[in-house]
């Protein structure tokens, strides 16, 4: 790794490990006293309001119930009173700080809870050293139009981080991952910090692999703008103009200062 970062790398590290906005509360499950979250003093005070949460225990707080019946309960509310993001019936891995996994929660619950999330993502070099990235759709909830690496997206409860990348490289880019070359865990990188509906904590497993000459990406799900083969140098640029992802743009600087390209 390179130690001399240039400016616009350091601030992506800066961006990447905040504090949040409003000091939150520890969020436990019932009879656990292992926190899984995080959560705004307000938000808890209108949650306990609606019967969904226990009285503050030592300046934290609990959700009552058992752990997925509770948790289901409080993403319901969060979503009918427009306090989280869309709805998609997907189920998350709840855990704590250790990474013992403690329950499941609906995805679109986590950032209110300060739930932390896993992520995948791939970065895909052509045999001469370009490196694919996306654009993502424009009507994207998050970083819309922004640029991304080939392949990211969130691991299910259900799944290991292997099964995730397959299923998210079909989806995003139509490909199979025993269709790629030397494809494997290269880094792991942990995002903290405030968004539009919370606290985001995110622990993203990097893949690298590259992608035979003849292979075009093509987009499944909807979710991709377009896709593009962009040389070291000409990515370098575009990530000091930050026109990547705040993840994407971590990921990729890293990836190439392993790689000796970052210039």
């Amino acid at each position: 790794m390179n130690p001399r970062k240039p400016p616009w790398w350091e601030q992506l590290e800066e961006r990447a490990s905040q504090p949040p906005r409003v000091p939150r509360r520890p969020l436990l499950l019932a009879d656990d006293d292992a926190p899984i979250g995080s959560i705004e003093p307000l938000l808890a005070d209108a949650l306990r309001a609606a019967g969904l949460l226990l009285a503050p225990q030592d300046g934290a707080e609990c959700i009552d119930g058992a752990a997925d019946a509770g948790l289901a309960r409080v993403a319901r509310w969060l979503f009918a009173q427009g306090l989280c993001g869309k709805w998609r019936g997907e189920l998350l891995a709840v855990t704590d700080a250790s990474l013992r996994r403690r329950a499941v929660v609906e995805r679109a619950a986590v950032r209110p809870l300060g739930i932390a999330t896993f992520a995948v993502h791939l970065v895909g070099f052509t045999p001469a050293g370009g490196v694919w990235i996306q654009q993502r759709a424009l009507d994207k909830a998050t970083d819309p139009g922004r640029w991304d690496t080939l392949v990211g997206g969130l691991v299910a409860a259900d799944e290991d981080d292997a099964l995730a990348l397959e299923r998210e490289a079909w989806e995003e880019a139509g490909l199979h991952l025993h269709a790629l070359h030397a494809c494997a865990t290269t880094d792991r990188i942990t995002v903290r910090r405030p968004v539009r509906e919370g606290y985001m904590v995110e622990h993203i497993a990097v893949f690298e692999a590259v992608v035979p000459d003849g292979t075009q990406p093509v987009n499944q799900d909807g979710e991709v703008a377009r896709f593009e083969c962009a040389a070291p140098g000409d990515l370098v640029e575009r990530l000091a103009a930050g026109a990547f992802t705040l993840e994407a743009g971590l990921i990729l600087a890293r990836c190439l200062a392993r790689r000796g390209l970052l210039g």
